[in-house]
């Protein structure tokens, strides 16, 4: 049976008046893959605090098991920027240079880079340092806290490649679903000061819990009848006194009926976007550009002409000059050469990562805002767009100098987004938002009707937003043929084989078409078509009969899925290894069998809309 090596009891957090985590408790296990989610506030990095001991709780105990080694990912620098990344491994570790350059080189840190000073690295790079330096200290317990906050794609991926092969536990708190769903088995929501721990991933999560929620709608009208039936007998019967009885017993049963209380689900976050006017033609032109500093040119010869509405992602690794283009673009800095042209009279306007500092601290959120939106947007559209980064109500009425770096960030961004102009430029902009926020953002900025560049390595924000994708990568600035999702598979393809070039690169794969021709060597005939819709005919049967044996599995496997979570939720002495380990075996075969339907179903499609085509 797996060893408890972590236990939180009836934890208390508050700071000031906001109770944070009120009676909070759960219990991890050795190897258990955990991804926490919650709002922005309630309390995830606060967790990860109390356990690694950077703050303490008000109440409550942390149980630590003997054989506990805990590690967590910095946010502070452990390096000195003059160091290099080995003289800084073995300084800050104690192990032996071989021993830092075989964990170093699981985040490809190799050769020269070990030589490097860590000044002279990306933030990515140097982000890897520091998860190679908590690697070394071989624990068996990770906390990892936003690990993927500015971390380019291909940090990214080796990351998630490194955490699906670990062998240990881990806590990871993020916005980024899709990293989430790649590497975590459970899934730990922090909400109203609780924390519940569901035995699955994400996404069978959020499915549980919208099922909860209709299961207690539901409840609440039953009950809520109920009261109505007996209230109707109460009042009819209380005044005779062969009824008396009766309906005094009643009263009692309706005192005894409670509704069940439903929380503030996270996917309630909506965010609408005051649309702006819609022109027609090129958006933006570069000639011949070349951008970057006095000291260092970063990209030349960059020519891209973007048509008004697209939504166009800035791709690359760190340090490659993404920013450096969005500011260029923005006409925060000067071209080193070239030109750039907006479309006439089009108002841009700017997200930069650290824009917030610009902030005024003796201004209040409302008034931010307002002084922000374009003419013609009015009060409660401002409030609208301000509940959903999460200032409701009075909220709107704090001072800038008392908010969070993350929420003044938000504050930031809402600013924009008022602002109506008709192109806008975002530098990073989810880095401070939970992944319910998060997707509302792409939702919203899906719709919007302006030219939209972004940078952001969030993957689900990005598949939901682009319609362009532009590369950044050794000096060059070019548009990228594919699709996101092709893009993301060929990096994840080329790195994998950069870290076993054993394996050999993966060709792309082309699906082959169902094809029906019943002309053979240009002459149509009977016999032709005849032999032609009979095999189509069994194919169809075959199919048909598949689908069946489909639809029998599913229904067995989601019945027993709802019985074991049903049985987790009302009894957690219901839960086992074993157990657990079935429901994650159920929710990948219904996730597998699904796939199979819709494969099977649109085959099934094809060789209808083919027998057709042969009876016309």
């Amino acid at each position: 049976m797996a060893k408890v090596l972590l236990q939180l009891n009836n934890i208390q957090k508050r700071y000031g008046t906001h109770v944070v985590l009120d009676g909070a408790g759960a219990s991890f296990l050795e190897n258990q893959k955990i991804g926490v989610i919650g709002r922005n506030g309630a309390g995830k990095s606060t967790l990860c605090k109390i356990i690694t001991g950077h703050e303490e709780a008000d109440g409550g105990t942390v149980v630590k098991s003997r054989q506990l080694r805990l590690s967590y990912l910095e946010q502070l620098d452990p390096y000195g920027l003059d160091e290099t990344v080995m003289a800084f491994l073995t300084r800050y570790t104690g192990k032996p240079e071989w021993r830092c350059g075989e964990v170093a080189g699981q985040f490809q840190l190799k050769n020269e880079f070990l030589t490097t000073r860590i000044g002279e690295l990306s933030g990515g790079y140097r982000t890897r340092v520091k998860l190679a330096s908590m690697l070394l200290a071989e624990p068996n317990f990770l906390i990892l806290d936003e690990p993927t906050n500015y971390l380019d794609l291909k940090t990214l991926i080796l990351l998630e490649n490194f955490l699906r092969e670990y062998h240990g536990a881990f806590l990871i708190v993020s916005h980024d679903r899709e990293f989430l769903k790649k590497t975590c088995e459970y899934t730990l929501e922090i909400e109203n000061g609780d924390m519940t721990l569901y035995p699955g991933p994400v996404e069978a999560y959020l499915v549980f819990k919208e099922e909860q929620k209709v299961l207690i709608l539901s409840a609440n009208r039953n009950i809520a009848s109920k009261k109505k039936q007996l209230q109707a007998f109460v009042d009819r019967f209380h005044a005779k006194a062969s009824k008396a009885s009766q309906a005094r017993s009643k009263m009692k049963q309706i005192e005894k009926l409670r509704t069940i209380e439903v929380g503030h689900p996270l996917s309630n976050v909506r965010i609408k976007i005051p649309q702006v006017d819609h022109h027609g033609g090129i958006a933006i032109v570069c000639e011949n550009l070349s951008i970057g500093y006095p000291e260092k040119t970063v990209a030349r010869h960059v020519n891209l002409e973007i048509e008004q509405g697209s939504r166009v992602a800035v791709l690359g690794d760190n340090g490659q000059g993404k920013t450096t283009l969005l500011r260029t673009l923005a006409g925060d800095l000067t071209p080193k050469d070239g030109r750039v042209q907006w479309g006439h009279r089009l108002k841009i306007g700017y997200y930069a990562q650290h824009v917030f500092a610009t902030l005024h601290p003796r201004q209040d959120v409302y008034t931010h805002l307002y002084e922000k939106a374009a003419s013609g947007v009015t009060r409660q559209e401002i409030m609208n767009l301000a509940g959903s980064f999460l200032f409701k109500g009075d909220d709107v009425k704090k001072m800038v100098g008392v908010l969070s770096g993350g929420e003044r960030a938000r504050v930031c961004l809402a600013g924009l987004l008022l602002s109506k102009c008709q192109a806008i430029l975002l530098d990073e902009p989810t880095n401070h938002l939970d992944f319910e926020t998060v997707e509302a953002l792409g939702r919203a900025l899906r719709d919007f009707s302006g030219t939209l560049f972004f940078v952001s390595h969030d993957r689900t924000f990005v598949n939901l937003v682009a319609t362009q994708i532009i590369e950044v990568n050794n000096g060059s600035v070019s548009r990228y043929p594919g699709s996101y999702e092709d893009y993301v598979y060929h990096l994840a393809n080329r790195l994998r084989h950069e870290v076993h070039p054993e394996i050999p690169e993966e060709p792309e794969i082309i699906e082959e078409k169902t094809k029906v021709n019943p002309v053979h060597d240009g002459v149509s005939t009977a016999e032709a078509v005849y032999q032609r819709k009979k095999e189509l005919h069994a194919e169809k049967r075959k199919l048909s009969s598949r689908l069946k044996k489909i639809e029998k599995r599913l229904t067995d496997y989601k019945e027993e899925k709802d019985i074991t979570e049903k049985d987790f939720i009302e009894d957690s002495a219901h839960w086992s290894a074993l157990r657990n380990k079935r429901l994650v075996f159920l929710l990948q075969s219904i996730e597998a069998e699904e796939k199979n339907w819709l494969e099977l179903s649109e085959k099934l499609d094809t060789i209808d809309r083919l027998l057709g085509q042969i009876a016309a």
